[in-house]
């Protein structure tokens, strides 16, 4: 797994050793993985970026802030994020079902989304994160269908509740952090939104051509 689960593709070398020599009944763990979305409210992200270069141990270096923004928010960023910072619902993007998912499917990966924003706050971009589940190929056709509750309950996970469940991974921004984090993709400036004021579009995320590793990220929303 690698950022947002999908850079750096590696999961395409998992998939070439699965095809050429992973055995009947063999296993692959994880197993399932799902990346998620959410719309995410991170006034002091911005604050320390941007709005620092206003008050410069009192200097107005206001100038520079166009310079900035795009130092602070060309490309995605990988950091830390709590619940709280979540504006909405997750959205699922993808479900990766690893006994059968092919490199052709994960060259480009598009999802439309429809969110609904539980607060008023200010909107700073959206946050990606995983999860993946370790189970046995008995259990693949039960975990490729991926349980319409995620996208109106936050998401919430088994978490091996007994020993005959799966076990899951979350990287989700309510659970402790690990290694991958959360991946932001952030506006240049922030909107304020509404409660209850929806956010729709769609996301596409496409295998670079210039370098297979790299991963480019087109973003629709109004």
């Amino acid at each position: 797994m690698g950022y947002m689960l999908l850079y750096e593709s590696m999961l395409g070398s998992v998939i070439i050793a699965r095809d050429r020599w992973l055995k009947p009944g063999g296993l692959i763990l994880p197993s399932n993985a799902v990346l998620y979305m959410a719309p995410i409210t991170h006034p002091n992200r911005y604050a320390e970026s941007v709005d620092f270069w206003r008050n410069v141990y009192g200097i107005d270096m206001s100038p520079i802030l166009p310079l900035a923004k795009q130092c602070a928010f060309e490309e995605p960023s990988v950091e830390t994020i709590s619940g709280e910072n979540v504006l909405t619902w997750p959205h699922v993007v993808k479900h990766v079902d690893c006994y059968t998912i092919t490199i052709k499917e994960l060259e480009s990966v598009t999802s439309s989304f429809k969110f609904q924003s539980m607060m008023r706050a200010s909107f700073n971009g959206f946050a990606f994160w995983f999860d993946v589940e370790f189970s046995g190929p008995a259990n693949t056709a039960e975990s490729a269908s991926v349980d319409e509750s995620t996208k109106t309950t936050g998401g919430q996970r088994r978490k091996r509740a007994n020993p005959d469940e799966a076990l899951v991974l979350s990287t989700a921004p309510e659970d402790p952090p690990t290694h991958w984090q959360q991946t932001m993709v952030y506006f240049y400036e922030p909107i304020d939104i509404e409660q209850d004021q929806v956010i729709d579009g769609s996301v596409t995320l496409t295998q670079s051509k210039e370098n297979a590793r790299f991963m480019n990220i087109h973003l629709e929303y109004a």
